[in-house]
Order: C-alpha cells, then sequence, then structure tokens
C-alpha cells in the first residue's frame, strides 16, 4: 500500500462531507425517534422530510464510510505522527470510528427498514460509542494543532 505524504482531495471532501452529515444526523434526530416511536405503536406518523434526510442521511454516511476505506486501502494515508503508542492509539482509534459509522448505518437500516427492536437499541448504544469517538477524535485534532503543532490537523484541509 502506498504511503502518501498527504490526504488526496477526495479524501478530504468525503471526511468533511461525514462530518457534515454526522452533524446533521445527531441535530435533526428527533424526527426519526417520533416516527420510530410511532412505528413501535402502531400509530400513523405525520410525513416529515427530516424521517427522510436522517435515512438518507445514514446512507450516505455508510456508502462514505465504505468509499473512504477503499481509498485507503488503495492510495493508502499519511502515516501518523508521534511516539509508537500514540501511532497505535491512532490507529485503533481510526479503526474504532470506521467500525462505529459502519454499524451505526447498519443498525440505524435494520431497525427502519426492518423493523427490528434489537437493531433500534443497538443503534442508540453505537450512536453514543460514536459521538464519544467523534469527541476524542477531534480533541486529538486540536492538540496535535495546538499544544503539538505538527501540521498533523493541516494534512486534512
Amino acid at each position: 500500500m502506498p504511503t502518501p505524504a498527504t490526504y488526496s482531495r477526495t479524501q478530504i471532501v468525503l471526511h468533511w462531507l461525514t462530518v457534515l452529515l454526522i452533524l446533521a444526523q445527531f441535530t435533526l434526530n428527533d424526527a426519526i425517534g417520533a416516527a420510530w416511536r410511532a412505528f413501535r405503536t402502531g400509530t400513523e406518523a405525520a410525513a416529515d422530510p427530516l424521517v427522510a434526510a436522517h435515512v438518507f442521511g445514514g446512507i450516505a454516511i455508510l456508502v462514505f464510510a465504505l468509499w473512504r476505506l477503499v481509498l485507503r486501502a488503495t492510495h493508502g494515508v499519511p502515516p501518523a505522527q508521534g511516539s509508537a503508542w500514540s501511532v497505535r492509539a491512532a490507529n485503533w482509534g481510526h479503526v474504532a470510528i470506521y467500525a462505529a459509522l459502519i454499524l451505526v448505518a447498519i443498525s440505524g437500516g435494520a431497525a427502519w427498514f426492518g423493523g427490528i427492536e434489537a437493531a433500534a437499541e443497538a443503534h442508540e448504544v453505537l450512536k453514543t460509542i460514536l459521538l464519544v469517538l467523534v469527541i476524542g477524535h477531534v480533541a486529538m485534532a486540536l492538540w496535535h494543532q495546538f499544544v503539538l503543532r505538527d501540521g498533523t490537523l493541516a494534512r486534512m484541509r
């Protein structure tokens, strides 16, 4: 696998599109929650475009995550910087984020399209895990930018 000095333009665009979609998913999730509760109780939910936005946003996040993994495998990524333990932590952090992105989307899809209650419960737990991972990811990016000043953040701009 190649080891480029920077991320490709496609990798950068997909990263920031994923960020925007995740922000939208977390901030606009009330409608999907209400629609799910209505479905579970057998009542009719009012048509709400935010429900469709949440569903299609989740599908887009899944597609983008898989696409980004393909790009990582075919084009590579810049090497992580720092000590051996911090490089391992960064690598495992990225693995955890990708796993969470994929599992949150799959569990949400299984709940919504399959009506699977256990998938809905998993989705709730996984979205919290994803939130914690994203907060950690942002914290580490800011640490690299403002404390270590090693240019790590600049590679994703």
